[in-house]
């Protein structure tokens, strides 16, 4: 699915966020599911049976259910489930599709676009499809990622990872600034040499790689649209000797910076 544009995603009525009534049970159904489904659990017990394959429900329980897929549900009265289920279709061939069942282990990014889907159109929003088509696009990103195993959304706290973005964009905000790691460290609320850990870790790549990419980066803007030149950007970007500014944008870019120019 990560194929598809936004568009081709098509919104079907089917959808909401549901505290499930204590003698709620999803029935078998002779006819197999028509469209796809995502089907998320916040809270509660449950057991959920996928083409006959059980599979016990609780907090970060996620599946997302395709064409022809046989479903039935129940739960514990004692701890009713609450869920959001969105139903859609596509409107081309699909690849890459999500597998149909994992367990959110970090619930806070896909638990606010959920909550943001199903609040678009509890009132007249202004171009809420189009908006809901983008965030169920970012729903199914996300599954993808968390299929693929990628470690550094799942396993870095929320505040972690937020921390070090906000180090990160602080950095490419103020490339001709000399940052030294142990301030870094203490803007993140860290140590530096767990700092630098993290920072790889989320960023992927070292912090000193990342400073000089984001230095070469802004030397690359303003010699190609802001009229200055070599030595100006050099100087502006705190390189006190050319020579070596001209080596490390050639070294990053394959080019020299008046090539560039």
């Amino acid at each position: 699915m990560i194929n598809l544009s936004p568009t081709s995603f098509v919104l079907l009525p089917a959808f909401a966020k549901i505290s499930c009534e204590p003698g709620w049970k999803w029935q078998k159904r002779e006819k197999p599911l028509a469209n796809y489904d995502i089907f998320y659990v916040w809270s509660g017990e449950g057991e959920l049976s996928l083409n006959g394959k059980m599979y016990t429900l609780g907090k970060g329980s996620c599946f997302l259910f395709r064409k022809g897929d046989h479903t039935w549900a129940t739960h514990n009265p004692q701890k009713p489930l609450v869920l959001t289920y969105i139903h859609f279709d596509a409107a081309e061939p699909v690849e890459d599709v999500p597998q149909p069942y994992r367990v959110l282990e970090d619930t806070f990014d896909f638990e606010h676009l959920l909550s943001k889907y199903v609040r678009l159109f509890l009132v007249k929003t202004f171009a809420a499809e189009v908006e809901a088509q983008l965030i169920l696009k970012q729903l199914i990103i996300h599954l993808l990622r968390y299929d693929r195993q990628e470690p550094i959304e799942r396993k870095a706290s929320n505040q972690l990872s937020e921390s070090i973005r906000e180090v990160a964009n602080y950095i490419l905000q103020h490339p001709g600034e000399v940052h030294r790691v142990e301030d870094l460290g203490k803007r993140a609320g860290l140590s530096s040499r767990y700092f630098s850990i993290k920072f790889k870790e989320l960023i992927g790549m070292s912090v000193q790689t990342y400073m000089i990419r984001a230095r070469i980066e802004r030397a690359q803007h303003l010699l190609l649209h802001a009229g200055m030149n070599v030595t100006e950007v050099a100087d502006a970007l705190g390189y006190r000797d050319i020579f070596f500014f001209s080596r490390q944008f050639k070294q990053y870019t394959g080019k020299s910076p008046s090539e560039i120019r």
